[in-house]
């Protein structure tokens, strides 16, 4: 019988604690990702009709700025698991990280995709088998390929629990927009640490020790 790699309510009772210690800061990060988010995308949209290459140069920002934001995010949600203060300007620091973030996201959709077209449920155990290979390229410096590989590693036999972690995930951020909208500001930061927790757990199993192999120039077949 394999060793439980971790326990989902241990995981989001993490969460909660580490945001109700972090609340305020994790409002404004919260706030302002809402912004810059917002911002570029309203421009583009106001500019779209009178002067589309402005808005088109408008749309390209708002992308970058996701990509860089969601770095961000990761970690801060690290940075809270390893009993470190969060900062604003932490939404912005990942930058050198831009290039691998931007492949391994694209490798991993690409996964994901090809597993949805081929009768939806290979696109869920990928998109669940693989979902950490973002944080292993920002927390290790993990190239793409590497990081898809490691991420498939330390996930065995660990899917089931991370299916229920990510539904039941889902249902606390819903419950959360029900509440007002207000909720989310304590519900999304929950389910963000919940989730770096996990993965943490998942890295330290005594499974996740090997060192990753070399980068192949060819992406791997995915595997269920």
């Amino acid at each position: 019988m394999p060793i439980k790699k971790f326990y989902i309510k241990e995981a989001i009772k993490f969460g909660w604690e580490k945001m109700k210690s972090n609340f305020w800061i994790l409002v404004t990060i919260i706030i302002v990702v809402w912004l810059v988010g917002s911002l570029p995308a309203w421009i583009e949209k106001a500019t779209q009709a009178k002067t589309p290459a402005l808005s088109f140069v408008f749309a390209i920002i708002s992308v970058l700025l996701q990509f860089i934001i969601s770095i961000g995010l990761i970690k801060i949600s690290l940075k809270l698991c390893d009993s470190q203060k969060p900062k604003v300007s932490d939404l912005f620091s990942g930058y050198p990280l831009f290039l691998n973030y931007l492949i391994v996201s694209i490798v991993y959709g690409l996964i994901v995709m090809a597993g949805f077209i081929l009768l939806i449920v290979p696109g869920i155990i990928w998109a669940i088998k693989y979902q950490f290979a973002q944080y292993l390229v920002i927390d290790k410096g993990y190239k793409p390929i590497e990081a898809i590989k490691k991420s498939g590693q330390i996930t065995k036999d660990a899917k089931w629990s991370l299916l229920l972690l990510g539904l039941l995930s889902g249902l606390i951020n819903v419950l959360g927009a029900i509440a007002l909208v207000v909720g989310l500001f304590a519900t999304v930061p929950t389910t963000m640490v919940a989730k770096a927790f996990v993965y943490r757990k998942l890295l330290e199993h005594p499974e996740a020790e090997t060192e990753p192999q070399s980068t192949s120039p060819t992406p791997p077949v995915p595997i269920i």
